[in-house]
């Protein structure tokens, strides 16, 4: 199966990662690690989609997703799950990131980019300052079960 943790930084989608391979074993990819796969990117491109398909059947895949064109490798029977955060629970864990600071043009960026997932379609929407990671875990290994 292919788990797709789709949202912006600092959403929560890494832990959520960690937490379901520990309940499903799965191979767990980020953003362009797919890119080391092959010496061009079309090549990994490829290589990498084939990857996902044949994951969707015979194995375990968790795919952390942070930027839109990223979607478009997923297989149609992937689970997509879009996980959010309050922006200002984002901000708080990014300038955790950047040891305490966070700059203006940083802060900026993120308020942008804030929502910029919301209106495609999802198995599943999790909220991290809400739903506790554990019950998030359960509900996306439900879904892989029907």
């Amino acid at each position: 199966m292919v788990y797709a943790l789709i949202g912006e930084s600092c959403t929560g989608k890494s832990t959520l990662a960690k937490k379901l391979a520990e309940k499903v074993p799965a191979e767990i990819i980020t953003g362009k690690d797919y890119l080391r796969m092959a010496k061009n990117e079309s090549e990994a491109t490829a290589l990498f989609r084939k990857k996902l398909a044949e994951a969707v059947d015979s194995s375990n895949i968790i795919y952390i997703i942070s930027e839109k064109e990223h979607l478009a490798l997923l297989p149609d029977r992937a689970i997509k799950v879009l996980v959010t955060a309050d922006i200002e629970t984002i901000k708080e864990r990014f300038r955790t990131r950047m040891h305490g600071n966070l700059p203006r043009p940083v802060e900026q960026m993120l308020e942008r980019k804030h929502g910029m997932f919301d209106d495609g379609e999802y198995d599943l929407r999790a909220n991290t300052d809400r739903d506790n990671p554990e019950e998030i875990c359960a509900r996306i290994i439900n879904l892989s079960t029907k």
